[in-house]
């Protein structure tokens, strides 16, 4: 197609150059378009599992110590071990802590609950069988909503929550030679929750997930830490032509330790499975891993069916019975949930959005919003203040908002002086706060004193200064009379000069400006 461009010719004929340029566009854009094309026929299909550990005191079906960390193998009695003879009995918190979740959700909660036998073996499960719920989840139905990137809101079925207890660890790289078992966290109370497959990128999953921890943490069943393991996710995944009526061979990813790998295992594993189905092969139902280092995933068995496990009733356990005189007893001490708070702080409150999402974020934050609030109406400079000055003071020392120790009421002072126009906000952040943080036992306005930050609002003495100030300057008001009028802030800065920063902005402004106009 093109004449042979050898190292001397690309020199000495610069158009045999540029058309071997526009060959390689042309085919950029035409590989880019075909790889557009080919991905973009196929829709995604993605449901989550998340198993959620409770903040329990005790384990689900004994009195355990139910908690992370501890030495291996100490968090464990003759009942988690499975041992002859010894008898489980349900953890009342933990049916407390799923109702919680169901009423949160939506969901209906079932009155009768029956739990299950999930065989399997396994060297950290010394039970031999997981008790669960098969037939009978506490939860049915209900939904999430989150937030995507660009604005839009999504909102994703569920399919039911069930409890059940966990597994304990198996370490594999601690040992050159055997794999060590730790079941300290066997018989830790866990809900799960599965959606419907109604999610269809990585990205939304992304932001289920975060919406999942948020609600478990306001409800404060469960931390949500997914480097500690107290919230994981499976993902169900597949694909299918767009307008086919049938879902695509699932396959389910495991071992992802955080959001961004979830999301990351699940690009991946669309664009594998598309890639196997454009080459004419199949794909295998099959469970994977996730390997993060490599970002890619590796298939771990061939995935198991509901009869593999031979479910059965559990013999040992009764049935649970949940009278609705209990649910509205758990429904009348429900915290407040993200969703009422980002109303009121955007109807009620007027903030922005982005104010209201990033306040509610964590439980403590919105708390301590919520109680200074109730110290000044000022609500745009409560978030101000929470969003800019505290916040920047922990991330400069990496604290946590519950290393924060200045009560709501001073922050409340703070704003008051400001609103006041006794300092000014650069003041107020860089000064006043600092020393509030060293000797918390002084008000705003009697550190601001010892500060020497209050404000000049004496309209009498300022005259003075902007009268004096304006005189340094003849030839610059007759170009401010002229038209220039961004002269106005060489003289405003004059005269805050004079006054060593005391003078109050509003004030000075003002009579700069009917002095000139004089």
């Amino acid at each position: 197609m093109f004449p042979q461009i050898t190292e001397i010719s690309v020199f000495c004929d610069l158009s045999h150059l540029q058309n071997l340029l526009n060959f390689l566009y042309k085919k950029c854009i035409f590989g880019l378009l075909k790889f557009m094309s080919v991905y973009d026929k196929y829709e995604v299909v993605i449901g989550l599992e998340c198993h959620i550990q409770l903040l329990t005191k005790t384990k689900m079906y004994s009195s355990d110590v139910a908690e992370y960390g501890g030495l291996p193998n100490t968090h464990v009695s003759v009942v988690t071990l499975g041992h002859p003879g010894t008898l489980p009995v349900v953890n009342e918190r933990a049916i407390e802590f799923a109702v919680k979740l169901g009423i949160a959700v939506n969901a209906n909660i079932r009155e009768e609950n029956q739990f299950a036998r999930k065989n399997y073996f396994y060297a950290d499960l010394p039970k031999g069988y997981q008790i669960t719920q098969d037939k009978t989840p506490i939860c049915t139905g209900g939904y999430i909503l989150s937030k995507l990137k660009d604005g839009t809101e999504k909102k994703v079925a569920l399919t039911r929550i069930h409890m059940e207890e966990d597994a304990g660890k198996s370490l594999h790289d601690i040992d050159a030679f055997d794999t060590l078992v730790d079941l300290n966290r066997a018989g830790t109370p866990l809900l799960e929750i599965v959606s419907e497959p109604d999610l269809r990128s990585g990205e939304e999953a992304y932001a289920y997930l975060t919406e999942v921890r948020k609600l478990v943490r306001y409800l404060e069943i469960c931390d949500g830490n997914m480097e500690e393991g107290s919230l994981r996710c499976d993902a169900n995944i597949s694909v299918m032509l767009k307008g086919a009526n049938e879902f695509g061979k699932k396959v389910e990813v495991k071992n992802m330790n955080s959001f961004r790998n979830v999301q990351r295992a699940i690009d991946f594993e669309i664009i594998r499975q598309i890639d196997l189905l454009e080459a004419g092969k199949s794909i295998a139902g099959e469970t994977r891993s996730y390997d993060a280092v490599k970002d890619l995933t590796f298939s771990l068995r061939s995935k198991e069916s509901a009869n593999d496990y031979r479910y059965f009733p559990e013999p040992d356990l009764q049935p649970v019975f949940i009278t609705q005189e209990y649910i509205n007893k758990v429904k009348a001490n429900l915290p407040t949930l993200p969703a009422q708070l980002f109303k009121t702080y955007t109807a009620t409150y007027k903030l922005s959005e982005y104010d209201a999402h990033q306040i509610i974020e964590l439980k403590e934050v919105a708390a301590y919003f919520n109680e200074l609030v109730k110290l000044t109406a000022n609500y745009k400079g409560a978030a101000n203040w929470l969003m800019g000055p505290i916040k920047s003071y922990l991330n400069e020392r990496a604290l946590s908002f519950s290393d924060f120790k200045m009560k709501p009421a001073r922050i409340a002072e703070i704003i008051a002086l400001i609103d006041e126009g006794k300092i000014s906000n650069s003041a107020a952040s860089q000064r006043l706060f600092p020393e509030l943080m060293e000797h918390p036992e002084k008000s705003a306005k009697e550190a601001a004193k010892e500060l020497d930050l209050i404000q000049n609002s004496n309209s009498n003495e300022l005259q003075g200064l902007v009268d004096a100030a304006l005189a340094k300057f003849p030839e610059k008001i007759v170009e401010y009379k002229s038209g220039k009028v961004g002269l106005l802030g060489l003289f405003v800065g004059e005269v805050m000069k004079l006054s060593k920063g005391k003078a109050d902005p509003k004030l000075l402004n003002q009579l700069v400006k009917e002095t000139l106009e004089k």
